[in-house]
């Protein structure tokens, strides 16, 4: 169990360090970023009453998570325009390569 939150901890603040990558440093939604996910990672550990042992391996599934999302965002934007929304990009990306390809039919 403690590897499918850890695993959904880091999955769920993917998008929040992406969101992060593309706002200034320090500015209120940089801010928001980092801790809009906390009390979700905080009432997951309480529900599961994981011991206190367990804190370090959140903080770092949570920082990677952060991490990750960040790296995308660099990764996508050499491709085009990237927004703050994860979700946003990947279905306009997706949208563009669908016709893309019924073009070239």
């Amino acid at each position: 169990m403690l590897i499918w939150s850890l695993m959904l901890v880091c999955l769920l603040n993917i998008p929040f360090g992406y969101w992060r990558e593309n706002v200034r440093k320090l500015s209120l939604p940089w801010f928001m970023a980092i801790h809009l996910p906390v009390p979700f990672v905080a009432l997951l550990r309480h529900h599961l009453e994981l011991p206190g042992a367990t804190l370090l391996a959140f903080l770092a599934a949570y920082f990677l998570g952060q991490y990750l999302g960040s790296r995308l965002s660099r990764t996508l934007r050499p491709y085009g325009n990237v927004s703050s929304s994860l979700v946003h990009d990947l279905v306009h990306r997706s949208w563009i390569i669908i016709i893309g390809r019924q073009i070239g039919r």
